[in-house]
């Protein structure tokens, strides 16, 4: 399995716009974050997770055009989901399926009616709407018939109940504050975490840094790999070194093989 982080930003990425901190003026490609999202390869299947307005740019830094076949959705905000338009090339290759829970597949039914339409337009993206839960299974695939299986755990975006995905020994937990008690053991016996850590400063809905590393005391994964940040969290270079051994901060373009 490989994971390549195609985003490691918050909401509003790094650099923020018109801000002159230390973080945002850093020369240090390891500082400048694109939203957050992350493409997993295993068994020949490529699963693409949330797609935010920066997919665009992701996919033409990554140089590695070939299909899609998932996209995972873990939650509505903006931030995730709104580069879906820009599959448009990938459907060239086959229809994407892109899976989410149903409240937030009817939010996308009524913020991109056009891909839904029952008369398309030449053009739009050709997009498969599937309605998954939390603590069922699914399978993807490929065009070749190879199968993956996902399994959605539910995690809580403050009071919003949104998605984490676990593929095999690998979970992707975003824009988590909490996490309900019997989903941690689903999580349990991972090789890689990737999950988020906003900023030293407790948020109302996102995990601050010493909330990040309660958790991973608990999942115990072997590797965990930070995402979801945000520029108070300072320079890559000199916060990397206040983490524990196994623990690290992700960046744009970083390549987790497992």
């Amino acid at each position: 399995m490989k994971v390549t982080i195609l985003g490691s930003g918050t909401s509003t990425g790094v650099p923020e716009i018109g801000c002159t901190c230390p973080t945002c003026t850093s020369t240090d490609p390891k500082d400048k974050r694109l939203r957050c999202s992350g493409l997993v390869e295993v068994d020949g299947v490529r699963i693409l997770i949330d797609c935010g307005p920066d997919f665009r740019e992701q996919m033409i830094r990554l140089n590695d055009f070939k299909p899609i076949d998932a996209v995972l959705v873990t939650h509505e905000h903006y931030d995730h989901v709104g580069g879906l338009d820009d599959l448009r090339p990938f459907c060239r290759f086959r229809d994407v399926p892109v899976y989410a829970e149903p409240f937030v597949a009817q939010r996308l039914r009524e913020r991109i009616p056009y891909c839904f339409a029952e008369q398309l337009y030449p053009g739009v993206p050709r997009i498969l709407l599937e309605e998954i839960n939390p603590g069922i299974p699914f399978y993807v695939s490929n065009s070749n018939g190879a199968k993956v299986e996902i399994m959605p755990v539910r995690i809580m975006h403050g009071k919003l109940p949104i998605l984490g995905y676990r593929i095999g020994r690998m979970a992707w937990v975003t824009d988590m504050l909490t996490m309900p008690d019997g989903e941690y053991g689903l999580l349990q016996g991972l090789d890689v975490l990737v999950m988020n850590a906003l900023r030293p400063k407790p948020h109302g809905t996102h995990q601050s840094i010493d909330e990040a590393l309660e958790n991973v005391k608990r999942l115990n994964p072997k590797e965990t790999y930070f995402v979801h940040m945000s520029h108070h969290m300072g320079l890559h270079e000199e916060a990397e070194k206040q983490l524990p051994l196994h623990v690290h901060f992700a960046y744009d373009g970083l390549a987790i093989e497992l």
